[in-house]
């Protein structure tokens, strides 16, 4: 249901990412209702390193806020079943046995249980840089920036492998987004969906991405520390 939306949409949808560590109950209580109020499609709920628990953050969510929760989870120690539906992220950038099947066989069972939709989806790390969280906590490489045509064969690779959606990362805290010629040859390469998060602050860089080929951008930290930027950010995503 969730992935026929990402497919369907024609203006492209726009996400939250919620981090548990950096949101109480007050603070998710305001972004619920500005996401509410500015037409927020999705909440990505998870993390490169999470201490607090998701299924409280859920909660709250769930209390202030009708938006479907999808998970974003950086580790098995951070699934739910009382999500709507899982980012089944295979960290296909990188070498890590872990990070491409190995976590993902920790929560199998319980994932089949929880009948929740499941939406695969070749994660891709670009460097920004300087190190992420998720660069640290996965122990892999990110693909230069100045190396799209790595980029475009790592995604194509994906897609071929039967993934349904492409991620394209520049990481939490980035200094800058993935460029849009990034996007752009990934997006004339691969039939299947974009999604780009990572570094994303000003409307300007929400078309870019979105004018380059973005199905879906996601944006956490930006919002951490101005949420009333929210609708600006979304209206130039549509």
């Amino acid at each position: 249901m969730f992935y026929n939306k990402i497919i369907e949409s024609s203006q492209g949808l726009f996400t939250v990412l919620i981090d548990p560590d950096k949101y109480d109950e007050p603070a998710i209580r305001k972004i619920s209702a500005l996401a509410s109020t500015c037409n927020v499609d999705f909440f990505l709920l998870g993390g490169s390193f999470v201490k607090s628990n998701m299924e409280a953050t859920l909660d709250y969510i769930r209390r202030y806020s009708n938006i479907p929760v999808i998970l974003f989870p950086g580790s098995p120690l951070q699934f739910t079943s009382k999500a709507n539906a899982i980012l089944l992220l295979s960290l296909i950038s990188g070498r890590n046995a872990d990070f491409l099947i190995g976590n993902h066989v920790l929560i199998a069972n319980a994932l089949k249980e929880s009948k929740m939709e499941i939406i695969p989806t070749g994660y891709i790390l670009i460097s920004n840089g300087h190190p992420t969280s998720v660069q640290y906590m996965s122990n892999t490489m990110p693909i230069p920036l100045n190396k799209p045509e790595i980029a475009v064969s790592t995604a194509l690779a994906g897609e071929q492998l039967g993934l349904k959606a492409i991620y394209l990362e520049a990481g939490s805290g980035a200094n800058a987004p993935i460029p849009p010629r990034t996007i752009e040859q990934v997006y004339n390469n691969v039939s299947i969906p974009i999604i780009v998060g990572g570094g994303i602050k000003t409307p300007s860089q929400v078309k870019s991405a979105r004018d380059a080929g973005a199905k879906m951008i996601v944006v956490g930290n930006s919002l951490e520390e101005d949420p009333e930027a929210l609708c600006k950010l979304i209206s130039a995503s549509k």
